[in-house]
Formats: structure tokens, sequence, C-alpha cells
């Protein structure tokens, strides 16, 4: 929202150049490849939302921003992996929440909040290949390293309370910014370790998984960035009475936070 640019080129998943469009509808949004999806935002419809809500009327359905525009046109609230504990304290302390669609993010917020919640099964393939067989191993190998953790990880119900810190992958940045510490073991999707080792070539990153890769992700090339901004194409657009609906848990969520 804060760019004065007239196009924005969002080299990620379609969902987030959704939100983009929704956010910015003055501004022309590209995408370098269509295809490139979500395998968690798939894996929540519209109509199971609708269906929750039949039978919870008084209930609030928060959504994770991994989430289409059109799951989150029947959602209340939006989060981020960042804003998730802060928005559901919000939310009455006797309503039912159900927490889409991704199972490991709703067990850590509901663990924080000590909030009845009720968990949609799904999952981010990437962050559920990380499994605590695995990180035992590393942890034992690198016993120096500090263990950074994303909320969205497989092993997050068993190993929360052994993260030296659980953060979203722009707090893993920060925190490693910041820190003392030259040896990390890192507990997301293994793209993020390119611009850690980048920006830290003098510091050592350890993989939690070598499994934990987004192939929605890595349809991004750069051959296909550069051919969108020729041709300005393909663009992401949302049907306007869509993006009517689903911008209200989005400025829900940025009003509390």
């Amino acid at each position: 929202q804060a760019t004065d640019a007239k196009v924005i080129l969002f080299c990620g998943v379609h969902f987030m150049a959704e939100t983009a469009a929704m956010l910015c509808p003055d501004k022309t949004v590209l995408i370098p490849d269509l295809a490139a999806g979500c395998s968690l935002a798939d894996m929540i419809l519209p109509g199971q939302i609708r269906t929750w809500r039949a039978k919870h009327p008084e209930g609030v359905v928060v959504c994770y921003v991994n989430t289409s525009a059109a799951v989150k046109a029947e959602c209340d609230y939006c989060v981020t992996s960042t804003n998730g504990v802060k928005v559901l304290e919000h939310i009455p302390a006797e309503k039912d929440i159900l927490f889409v669609p991704d199972y490991y993010l709703g067990s850590y917020l509901k663990a924080k909040t000590k909030r009845k919640i009720h968990l949609w099964k799904g999952y981010c393939p990437a962050h559920a290949a990380i499994l605590p067989e695995k990180v035992d191993e590393l942890r034992a190998a690198h016993p120096e390293a500090e263990f950074l953790m994303h909320p969205e990880c497989g092993c997050t119900t068993k190993q929360m309370h052994l993260a030296d810190q659980v953060l979203s992958t722009e707090g893993m940045v920060q925190h490693v910014n910041r820190s003392p510490a030259t040896e990390f073991i890192i507990a997301t999707e293994n793209g993020l370790l390119h611009r850690l080792r980048t920006q830290h070539p003098q510091k050592r990153f350890y993989p939690a998984s070598e499994h934990a890769s987004c192939h929605h992700m890595q349809r991004n090339t750069l051959e296909k960035a550069f051919m969108a901004l020729v041709k300005m194409q393909p663009v992401v657009t949302v049907d306007p009475q869509i993006a009517e609906r689903a911008i209200r848990p989005i400025q829900r969520m940025l009003d509390i936070t």
C-alpha cells in the first residue's frame, strides 16, 4: 500500500498476489507464473467454512493469510504467523473459534493463547516435512547452534518448547541480524537459506530438512519475471464482490495490529 509504483510484480504465490491486488486496487499486480499456487491454501474451501458456521452460528472464523480471497471472504479475521496471538486475544473469550487452514500454526496459537480453537487439518507440505527426529539429530551435531522454528512446521507440536525462537520467516531474518550466534538450525522453507547465507556469509545455517522446499515458489524464475514485465501479463485480479468481503478480515487484522 505504501508504494508509489503503478505496477507490482509479485514473485510469490497466487494468494499473495491476490492480497496485494485487493489492498492496491488502483495498481496493476503481476505474477510470473499463474500456476504458482499454494497447497496449504487449497486445503480449505469457502463452502466448508459456511458448513461450520451453520453448526456454530455464534462462532468466529480466523484464517491464516495463506488462503484464497474467496476463503478470506467467508472469515471474520485474517492473521499472519507474526500477529496471530495478538488478533486471537482480541476476540471475546466466550467465542468458539475456527482456525483455518494450517493445523500446526493453529496448534501453536492455541497453546500460546489458551483459547478454545477448532483446528482445520491443513498443512504446508514443505513445513510438514520438518520432523522432530531430524531436528534432534541436528541439535546433537550442532549444540551451539540457535534453533529457529516457523510455527507451520510439522515438528511444532512436539518441539515448540525446544526452539530458541518461534518466528515468521521475516522474524528469522531480523533475529539473525541481531544475534551474536554464528550457527543456526533453520526450520522453515529452504528458500530462506539463500537470503540468510547471502546476508551473513560468515555464519552457518543448517536446514532442518533437505526436503522443506516449496515447488510452487520455485515456479517463479528470473526469465518469467522478465517476460511478465515485458508483456505486462499475467495480471492478478479479484472479483470485486469477493474483494469487498475479503478485505474486511484483513482490515480488522490491520486495525488490531
